[in-house]
């Protein structure tokens, strides 16, 4: 008698009186066998159905109110401007050849440059205090985070005007150096670039020492105290061992500062006095003031991929612990 080969022998399943059958004396397919095991089918079709119940609120409110007006502004960087401030739907690429321009581009080379400063300046200053904030006890943490959060329950506009009564030829700054005796005159502070770095750290700092707190808090110390054991000094620990370790920290919170401060343009404004125009201000003008909305657009676009492409170098370098 011939024996049959293994490809030819039926798959047993166990039953639940503990039996052996095979799905071909059972009369049902492996998909109805793995769907009656499981009941993976039933159920995935029904959280499906509720997670699109969950999402479609938001999903709704970003088609109408980003993804809408967000191609009807890109339809608009391809059009021509008007002679009264309309659009004219006419085809054209000159808006983005336009931005070229040494007029325009001042302003764009201005506002890496600016983002760029502020970066670094965040970064030198928040990482220390993040570090001292992830060491303390519980409930000096608390505090502690409390008051780095706690200039966001005020709004940005007034904080900025703020700033604007401390650093003027009166305000709070030259009345304390004049009384000690450092200063005679008053110092021109308010509508010049270094009003403006002040606001931009003043502004953004936060952004950089949450998310440095989360990546620091997360290092173990005995990792440092090994450092230290195998010899190392404080700088090759900090620069071999917390460096790496913080890394995506690091590049989340320069992300997080350097988007907000490239689009910035109520801080330059205020402080800045109009003086220090940055990509931010060129927008605004040409949407509220020049009427200019093709060009307007164009530039809002040219940011929009910078910061896509910034958001995609997180995603990939930042966002993950194994890239470390």
């Amino acid at each position: 008698m011939q024996e049959n080969s293994p490809s030819e022998e039926p798959s047993p399943l166990v039953s639940a009186s503990g039996k052996s059958e095979s799905i071909e004396s059972s009369g049902q397919t492996p998909h109805r066998w793995r769907s009656r095991i499981f009941g993976l089918g039933p159920r995935v079709r029904r959280e499906a159905k509720r997670a699109g119940l969950l999402i479609s609120p938001a999903s709704l409110w970003l088609l109408l109110f980003f993804l809408i007006p967000l191609c009807i502004m890109l339809v608009y960087s391809f059009c021509q401007r008007s002679t009264y401030g309309g659009v004219v739907w006419n085809f054209t690429v000159s808006n983005y050849l336009k931005a070229l321009n040494p007029i325009y581009l001042k302003p764009i080379v201005r506002s890496f440059w600016l983002a760029i400063v502020n970066t670094v300046i965040c970064l030198l200053i928040g990482y220390p205090m993040a570090y001292y904030i992830s060491r303390r006890p519980a409930e000096v943490k608390s505090v502690l985070l409390l008051l780095i959060i706690l200039p966001f329950w005020t709004n940005f506009l007034v904080r900025t005007y703020a700033w604007m009564v401390i650093l003027r030829e009166g305000g709070l700054v030259n009345v304390i150096l004049m009384k000690s005796g450092l200063i005679e005159e008053p110092l021109k502070l308010l509508f010049t670039k270094k009003a403006v770095i002040i606001g931009l750290v003043y502004g953004y700092l936060p952004f950089m020492i949450l998310p440095l707190y989360a990546s620091i808090e997360k290092v173990n110390p005995a990792l440092l105290e090994a450092a230290y054991d195998l010899g190392a000094n404080p700088f090759q620990t900090f620069s071999r061992v917390m460096v790496p370790l913080t890394l995506p920290g690091i590049i989340a919170g320069s992300i997080l500062v350097f988007i907000p401060t490239l689009g910035a343009f109520v801080t330059p404004d205020l402080l800045g006095g109009a003086k220090e125009m940055m990509i931010g201000n060129l927008i605004q003008n040409q949407y509220l003031k020049v009427r200019n909305w093709p060009f307007g657009s164009a530039l809002s676009f040219m940011l929009l991929n910078i910061v896509l492409a910034l958001l995609f170098f997180y995603i990939r370098f930042g966002n993950t612990e194994e890239n470390v």
